[in-house]
């Protein structure tokens, strides 16, 4: 029986979810409580939310009928003796349950987005101060909704489970995995679907609107503008609400199965070991509460970054106090563990290696000698832009690693240190890495408030320019979108950060499972020797997916945006009336053509990082007939996928935001300002990071961990 006393803490659960949905509720009634604006922006704001929701009808069609197939096919396989404790339907069932929450958790991100956007442009009517309490509220709210629902979720199924396999932890954990597989499988389409949709809009609507004819960025003369602002909400709401859903229920079930490691090596262990990553999230979670509820602006001067900045170290210091009472109570008082502190600070280095990471994306994506240098070189043409945005992407990959690898061997180290006597000292060692990744985790709720901040100040200003609000009120907006391209990339390196320690843990994760089907030890399984041809070759196979994933990914954008582009150069050219104002262009088409290309265009590449590695380890397993070969290769896959992912998306992420906002610092007055050369050879720049930065970038951050959990799901298969 589980113990819902003060031994596990795991009452804190429901009560920070209760505490949670009644902060969202306060931050709805105050956002929706604001005035709407004027007709014309109302009647802007509703084409926004209508494209919006046609697209996001028939991706969620598309993905639900493939989630049905992917379900089947895995209580089929269970049919299977073999495969039966491990692959059966109630795998399958908390699949559809993870992919369901997780299309759930994309929705409320895009509603929430679309009903803020016009109620900050008509608040940047009254005062920087009033669209700023908007749009971080709005943005609050998806926050605090989708890590509440991702806790709650992942928390209801595993006592369903619990008690349906008879109190059997083991299966439980089984079961449950298959809700991240279901998270990460549905995050993937939402964020790639996403990601393709805005930036062909967003490229069709830069190249031929403010490069080739000359005109704002946000001109309702562009039949492109609309589908533009669509993507904003389609993919960096949308997309990222399913994209903080699935990090933190793969993470978690994660650090569960680890826990349940140190349970199956230590005879002393209960299972508060695996309730203590549960608790932590629902203390960060209470954390990010109160650090969103004091983020405030003093009056129209003050700094917007150094206001949200507050609320999060604010944030990281609850965090921190929560992660010592937790680890005390559950591993000092009920497990008897002297030096429990040691797991602490563990959780401790995880929380730092998020605020480096923070600080390294702000460095090279700010307003710094990075951004700069690129601003720099387009005086010289879009050639030497492109030539130093790729050297700036590549180079900030370095501190990053070097972060992450410092936090990793840390956390190791410092539960390896902790083991107690007779035990397995490695296993303590993974839940060392388990505990930093889940105190990391903790902040999660603020991060992406902070992140779906972005998209809204961005649609905002987009509603402001559409319907020809004042100067000022563009100023206002313009100050906040500024603010909003940061916060976007900071939590993209945030996200990229987790990722890392998360596929190391899930990776951790899938050797645990082989050791248990196989009756071994996880430390006698764990070897991966890359000298071995026959294992090398699933390295290669793993790198080369990333690179592939990439390749459709931004190939995709191209693809739709050279469509989108034809389209709105054949309405600028047969309806001059369009340029001259006396009439309007047919913005519904652009919305098809973005919806379509994105559509089109997510499936295979979604479905590479499911395929590659079930059908590489059957090969391995039944052709050559060694089980050994088979999950050793297939963890070189994993293994070295992750590592090429980790790269791979902190330059692609990086890169793109450094030529974004390279171009913004040009377009303040630096380098000739607006109309310059400098500022068109940075549009440029900014058109070859967008794909970058919104598409390739971030669904890489769910691909490696996808890659994780269909082989922690699928293990069996290998090894049975």
């Amino acid at each position: 029986m589980i113990d819902f006393g003060t031994e596990t803490l795991l009452f804190m659960i429901p009560v920070a979810a209760v505490i949670a949905v009644i902060f969202a509720a306060y931050f709805f009634k105050y956002v929706w409580s604001k005035d709407k604006g004027t007709p014309e922006m109302q009647e802007i704001s509703d084409a926004i939310e209508t494209g919006a929701m046609a697209y996001l009808k028939r991706q969620y069609k598309t993905i639900g009928i493939i989630s049905i197939i992917v379900a089947i096919i895995i209580a089929l396989v269970g049919l299977a003796d073999s495969f039966a404790d491990y692959l059966n339907y109630r795998v399958a069932i908390a699949f559809l349950i993870g992919a369901g929450f997780s299309i759930l958790s994309g929705f409320i991100g895009m509603k929430v987005s679309v009903n803020s956007n016009i109620r900050t442009a008509s608040a940047a009517r009254t005062s920087l101060n009033d669209a700023f309490k908007v749009s971080f509220r709005g943005g609050a709210i998806s926050g605090i909704v989708v890590s509440t629902l991702s806790l709650v979720g992942l928390f209801v199924v595993f006592l369903a489970y619990y008690y349906w396999c008879g109190e059997d932890m083991t299966m439980t954990l089984h079961s449950v995995v298959g809700y991240a597989f279901g998270a990460s499988f549905a995050a993937l389409f939402a964020q790639l679907g996403g990601g393709i949709y805005t930036k062909a809009a967003d490229v069709g609507a830069d190249l031929v609107g403010k490069v080739e004819a000359g005109i704002p960025e946000d001109d309702p003369r562009n039949p492109a503008v609309i589908a533009d602002l669509v993507g904003d909400n389609v993919g960096d709401c949308a997309g990222r609400g399913a994209d903080i859903f699935e990090s933190t229920a793969a993470e978690i079930i994660g650090s569960m199965v680890i826990g349940l490691a140190v349970v199956n090596t230590f005879s002393g262990a209960s299972f508060n070991w695996i309730y203590l990553p549960l608790v932590l999230i629902a203390f960060g979670l209470i954390a990010s509460l109160v650090g969103i509820f004091v983020v405030r602006l003093k009056d129209d001067n003050s700094d917007v970054i150094k206001a949200m900045n507050f609320g999060y170290y604010l944030t990281i210091i609850l965090v921190v106090i929560f992660l010592f009472i937790s680890t005390y109570m559950i591993l000092g008082q009920s497990e008897g563990i002297d030096n429990w502190y040691m797991f602490a600070a563990a959780g401790i280095v995880g929380i730092v290696l998020g605020l480096a990471i923070v600080f390294i994306t702000q460095y090279y994506t700010g307003d710094h000698k990075p951004v700069k240098s690129i601003a720099e070189s387009s005086e010289t043409g879009p050639a030497t832009n492109v030539i130093q945005g790729i050297s700036i992407g590549m180079e900030s990959t370095v501190l990053p690693v070097v972060c992450i690898v410092v936090a990793i061997i840390a956390t190791y180290l410092l539960g390896y240190a902790a083991a107690p006597a007779g035990s397995d000292a490695a296993t303590f060692g993974l839940y060392g890495t388990a505990i930093g990744t889940i105190a990391m985790l903790g902040s999660s709720a603020f991060i992406l408030a902070m992140d779906t901040f972005g998209p809204i100040t961005d649609n905002g200003g987009g509603i402001a320019e559409m319907s020809n609000q004042p100067s000022e009120v563009r100023d206002r907006t313009d100050k906040l979108d500024s603010a909003g391209n940061t916060t976007k990339a900071l939590t993209k390196g945030y996200a990229m950060a987790s990722a890392a320690l998360a596929a190391f843990l899930l990776f951790a994760a899938f050797f645990e499972i082989v050791a248990e089907v196989r009756g071994m030890s996880i430390t006698e399984v764990m070897h991966v020797d890359l000298g071995d041809p026959l294992i090398f070759v699933g390295g290669l196979v793993g790198a080369v997916l990333v690179f592939f994933f990439a390749s459709l990914a931004i190939r995709a954008v191209s693809k739709a945006a050279g469509e989108m582009i034809e389209e709105v150069r054949r309405q600028f050219r047969e309806d001059p009336g369009i340029m001259a104002g006396t009439s309007k262009p047919d913005t519904a088409k652009c919305v098809d053509i973005a919806t379509r290309g994105a559509l089109r265009a997510m499936v295979v590449p979604a479905l590479l990082p499911i395929l590659v590695p079930i059908v590489f380890g059957l090969i391995y397993r039944y052709a050559l007939t060694d089980y050994v070969q088979a999950y050793k290769a297939v963890g070189a896959l994993i293994m070295v996928g992750t590592i090429v992912g980790i790269l791979m998306a902190n330059f692609l992420n990086n890169g793109g935001g450094a030529w974004d906002n390279a171009k913004k610092y040009i377009e303040e007055g630096n380098h000739g300002g607006k109309g310059s050369p400098a500022h068109a050879a940075a549009v440029v720049g900014d058109t070859v990071g967008d794909p970058f930065k919104d598409t390739a970038g971030p669904s890489i951050h769910v691909l490696v961990k996808l890659l994780s959990t269909i082989c922690l799901v699928t293990a069996v298969l290998f090894i049975a």
